[in-house]
């Protein structure tokens, strides 16, 4: 009795640290791999967890006998900072042993340290991010502008509803139609009274591209590289619904106002000038991306030259080499992961919460909001086009950074063959 007691408290710490970093956001990888080190440090002779997106099942075997728990977590989220405190915790045991109660007071920490930006900074954040988003989708001063006002609005009423549980769905279509709405508030008198051109009407779209869930949708893909399918189509089901619930409020808002979702506006700068300021704003957009994700500065500014770099030899791969999109991503997806490895090896950031902000800027969220309108309007021929590039890109995203994985982490290259505990063993060894 006194030994499966002290296995209680043992896997129950284990239990909580994973419960907490998959309230975080982390991947079932990082998730299981975090709770098995911990597990040694706290001795626990072998430990095996099943992760999903919102439960743990995890078997513990110590002391001549073992232990099954599983937890159910709700209340899901991004919390990069967080991520990578718990991460440095856990590598900081390594090869070390540790105390039950230190390390319940190590996580009590962690939680309660608060949000690092309040609402004021995300929502900014969130407004020049998607007015990078914007240029980057070919707009101009007009577009920007409303987007970054439009954009600062929806993320300031979506953190709050965040903030109080609300149900996600209900959030992501309330913010979408929040947005989207402002952007045509602020365009159509201007379009009216001060002769702005129809033309800037598709804009609204970029508005958006703040409810985009890029950070599930990395780790999604990236569980299922690993072969951690319950978890991997769990997550991107969550982005599934997440985007439908968007597309939704925008098509709602569209077909009630009457405006367009195709694109009909353009900028035309000198070619080193518009590559330079696709740099910029490739910068800023993976930079705000970063602050949403909560990252501290010093991470938000790696990301962002990260995401500055890659997206703009992206863009030049395919404007002047004549690269297919789907290669030129993947290829700049590659060099997102390697360049991350790079910069983790000097620091105490992870990895995920370099590549993550770099390669978010990449998704084609434009068309895959304007997809899912041409789909309410029944233009399916124009909705498939768009939903296969949308498909193709997301995928070479994930291939880039799982073949990045590949190339430095042996873990990631060959899968290890562990025998399956048997509780024998631990009996044997309790005896002896």
């Amino acid at each position: 009795m006194a030994a499966h007691d002290r296995l209680a408290s043992q896997s129950q710490v284990v239990l909580r640290l994973g419960q907490m970093l998959l309230s975080f956001g982390a991947s079932a990888y990082r998730v299981k791999k975090s709770m098995a080190d911990l597990a040694r440090a706290v001795g626990i002779s072998d430990h095996r967890a099943q992760v999903t997106y919102t439960e743990i099942i995890a078997t513990a075997y110590a002391n001549g006998t073992f232990r099954t728990e599983l937890a159910e977590q709700r209340l899901m989220g991004v919390n990069a900072d967080k991520i990578d405190r718990l991460n440095n915790y856990v590598v900081s045991l390594r090869g070390r042993s540790v105390r039950v109660e230190d390390v319940s007071d190590e996580l009590d920490a962690v939680a309660r340290i608060p949000a690092l930006y309040d609402w004021f900074s995300n929502a900014l954040a969130s407004g020049l991010a998607c007015a990078a988003f914007a240029f980057l989708n070919g707009g101009g001063w007009v577009e920007c502008s409303a987007v970054a006002v439009a954009s600062f609005f929806g993320q300031a009423l979506r953190r709050q509803m965040l903030h109080r549980h609300m149900n996600h769905f209900g959030v992501w279509m309330a913010c979408g139609a929040l947005a989207s709405l402002i952007y045509i508030l602020l365009v159509a008198p201007a379009q009216h009274f001060l002769g702005v051109e129809a033309t800037h009407q598709a804009g609204f779209i970029s508005a958006l591209l703040f409810l985009v869930p890029g950070f599930p949708l990395v780790t999604g893909l990236i569980d299922l590289v690993r072969q951690d399918f319950q978890g991997g189509i769990g997550r991107l089901v969550y982005v599934f619904m997440l985007v439908a619930s968007a597309g939704v409020a925008v098509w709602a808002v569209s077909a009630v106002f009457g405006w367009s979702v195709a694109p009909q506006y353009t900028i035309e700068l000198v070619p080193w000038l518009h590559f330079l300021l696709r740099f910029l704003t490739s910068f800023v957009a993976a930079y705000g991306f970063a602050i949403l994700f909560n990252s501290p500065h010093r991470v938000c500014f790696a990301a962002a030259l990260i995401g500055a770099v890659i997206n703009t030899g992206r863009i030049a791969l395919v404007l002047l080499a004549g690269m297919p999109v789907p290669a030129a991503v993947g290829l700049a997806a590659l060099a997102a992961g390697l360049l991350a490895v790079a910069v983790a090896k000097r620091t105490r950031f992870s990895r995920v919460t370099l590549s993550v902000p770099a390669v978010v800027i990449m998704i084609p969220g434009v068309p895959l909001y304007r997809a899912l309108t041409n789909l309410n309007n029944q233009q399916i021929d124009d909705a498939l086009s768009a939903l296969f590039t949308v498909l193709f890109t997301i995928v070479a995203i994930g291939m880039g950074l799982a073949l990045s994985r590949m190339l430095t982490d042996k873990n990631w290259l060959m899968e290890s063959q562990e025998r399956v505990p048997n509780l024998w063993d631990y009996e044997k060894e309790e005896d002896a």
